[in-house]
């Protein structure tokens, strides 16, 4: 896909939850011009020691793992995204700096609590 400057993304957003668990976005659907900076916020509640992921599923693709973390201010980086698990404000925020239109996707939160063995997330499409 060719990009322009000025062409545009869009996000959108879902939530989920297992088992008194759970991992929510809190942002809807989201339409940004490219080389604009993105948040895309994720925070999680659990009673045990939860490892986090964020998935992104291109057009016409099965979902792939983007970022995994399962220790506290452990920060992950892939393709220009980051994110870093903080246990304190139980988050997991994804960010990027500058956003193309090729990184037009659905973007999955979600978490799998060690203790318990659930899992739940959250879905926003760029």
């Amino acid at each position: 896909m060719k990009c322009s400057p000025g062409d545009t993304g869009l996000f959108s957003l879902s939530s989920g939850q297992t088992h008194g668990d759970s991992v929510t976005q809190t942002e809807g659907q989201v339409t940004l011009l490219e080389e604009a900076s993105l948040t895309m916020n994720c925070t999680y509640s659990t009673i045990g020691s939860p490892t986090l992921f964020w998935y992104v599923q291109y057009p016409g693709e099965g979902p792939q793992l983007l970022l995994k973390a399962s220790r506290d201010q452990e920060k992950k980086s892939n393709n220009g995204f980051e994110a870093t698990f903080d246990s304190k404000s139980k988050s997991f925020h994804l960010e990027k700096g500058s956003v193309q239109v090729s990184d037009s996707a659905v973007y999955y939160c979600a978490m799998n609590d060690t203790v318990t063995g659930t899992a739940g997330g959250a879905e926003r499409k760029l």
